[in-house]
C-alpha cells in the first residue's frame, strides 16, 4: 500500500496551526464515542456546506451569507447521532460563563453551529456525548497540536460500511494544515464514511471496505463497477464532518465558498462520497489573523488540500477497536501490517 508522505508525515500541521483556533476534545470511557470543539474565542467569520443527504446540524441556517450572524465562537463535531447536537449546548454554557458571544444587549449568547455522525452500532448506544461532554471538550482545548485517530467526535467512527458493518474498518479524527505566503489553512476532519479513505496523491485506497475474509481491501469502487451489490443501508448510518480553518482574512461570502471547496478534499480522499447515506457537513472558519488574503483560488485550493489530507490522517491513526458486543473494526495500520483477525 502506498501513503503518500503528506499523510504519513511526522509533522503534517494541524488546525491549530491558524492562529485564533484551539481545540478540545471529550472522549467518553464508557463506549466509544465522543465530541470535538473547535473554539475560537474572539469569533471568527463561518460558512458552512452540506453535501450529504442525511445530516444532524445545528445553527447552520445563519450561517448563509445573506444572514444576520457575521462570526461564530465555537464549531461542535460529535458523535451520538441526532443525541450528540446537545453537546453544542455544553460549549454554549461554557463560552457564556467566559463572557464569550454575540452582543444581545442583555448579555452574550454563544454562536456554536455542530455537526454530528453515526456511531450507534459501536456499544451501547443509550451513551451519547451530552452538554456535560461538551463542556468538557472545552475545558480541554489548547493551541496544542490535536490527538488524532480514536479520540473526541473519531471515537465511535467506523468507514467503508458499504457490504455491512461486519467488513468495515475503524475510523477517526484527523488534522492538517498547509501554508502559503503567510497564510495557513487546517482542517480537523472526523471521517465515519460508507466508502473508503483513499491515499489523495495515488489513489490507492487506504482503509476501507474488506474482503469476505476480513483479510485484505476490497476497492469498494472497482466491487461496485464489477457488480457487487452493497448491503441496504440505513440513511444516516455514516458521515464525515469537520472544520476548514484559515488567518487569511475573508468575508462571509468567502467563508461559504471555502467551505463548498474544501469539500473537494472529500472528493479526493473518500470514494463513494456524498451519498443518501451520508451526511457529509463542513464549516469553515476565517480568524483574520493573518491581516492578508491571498486570492480564493490559492485559499479553495489550500482548503481542499488540507482537508484531503486530514481525512487521510483520520484512517492513519485510527487503531484496531473491539466492542464488548464483539464487534471488531481493524485500524488502516492493522491491515498493512497484516495483524487483522480472519472472518
Amino acid at each position: 500500500m502506498n501513503v503518500p508522505h503528506s499523510s504519513l508525515a511526522a509533522d503534517a500541521g494541524s488546525i491549530t496551526r491558524v492562529a485564533g483556533i484551539e481545540v478540545g476534545h471529550f472522549t467518553d470511557t464508557r463506549r466509544p464515542t465522543g465530541c470535538t470543539v473547535v473554539l475560537v474565542r474572539d469569533g471568527a467569520v463561518a460558512g458552512v456546506d452540506v453535501r450529504g443527504a442525511a445530516p444532524g446540524t445545528r445553527e447552520t441556517d445563519l450561517l448563509h451569507p445573506s444572514n444576520l450572524v457575521e462570526q461564530v465562537h465555537a464549531v461542535m463535531l460529535a458523535g451520538g447521532s441526532a443525541w450528540g447536537l446537545e453537546a453544542a449546548t455544553g460549549a454554549v454554557r461554557w463560552l457564556e460563563e467566559r463572557d464569550v458571544g454575540f452582543d444581545v444587549a442583555v448579555g452574550r449568547l454563544p454562536i456554536v453551529p455542530a455537526a454530528v455522525l453515526f456511531d450507534l452500532l459501536v456499544g451501547d448506544m443509550r451513551i451519547r456525548p451530552d452538554a456535560a461532554a461538551g463542556y468538557a471538550a472545552c475545558e480541554a482545548a489548547s493551541t496544542a497540536d490535536p490527538a488524532e485517530g480514536n479520540v473526541g467526535a473519531g471515537t465511535g467512527a467506523a468507514l467503508g460500511k458499504i457490504f455491512g458493518i461486519q467488513r468495515a474498518m475503524k475510523g477517526g479524527i484527523g488534522t492538517a494544515s498547509v501554508t502559503v505566503a503567510g497564510v495557513t489553512v487546517g482542517a480537523l476532519i472526523a471521517c465515519n464514511a460508507l466508502g473508503d479513505v483513499i491515499d489523495p496523491d495515488t489513489a490507492q485506497v487506504i482503509a476501507g471496505a474488506r474482503t469476505d475474509d476480513g483479510l485484505h481491501l476490497r476497492d469498494t469502487r472497482r466491487a461496485l463497477l464489477r457488480g457487487d451489490a452493497p448491503q441496504p443501508l440505513l440513511a444516516g448510518t455514516n458521515t464525515t464532518i469537520g472544520v476548514v480553518a484559515t488567518d487569511a482574512t475573508i468575508t462571509k461570502a468567502q467563508a461559504h465558498r471555502l467551505a463548498i471547496a474544501a469539500h473537494d478534499g472529500l472528493a479526493r480522499s473518500i470514494n463513494p462520497v456524498h451519498t443518501q447515506s451520508d451526511g457529509d457537513t463542513l464549516f469553515s472558519l476565517g480568524t483574520g489573523r493573518a491581516g492578508h488574503n491571498p486570492g480564493m483560488m490559492v485559499l479553495a485550493t489550500m482548503a481542499a488540500e488540507a482537508v484531503a489530507r486530514a481525512t487521510a490522517r483520520a484512517a492513519l491513526a485510527a487503531r484496531a477497536l473491539t466492542t464488548a458486543e464483539g464487534l471488531y473494526l481493524p485500524g488502516a495500520l492493522d491491515l498493512r501490517a497484516g495483524a487483522v483477525r480472519a472472518g
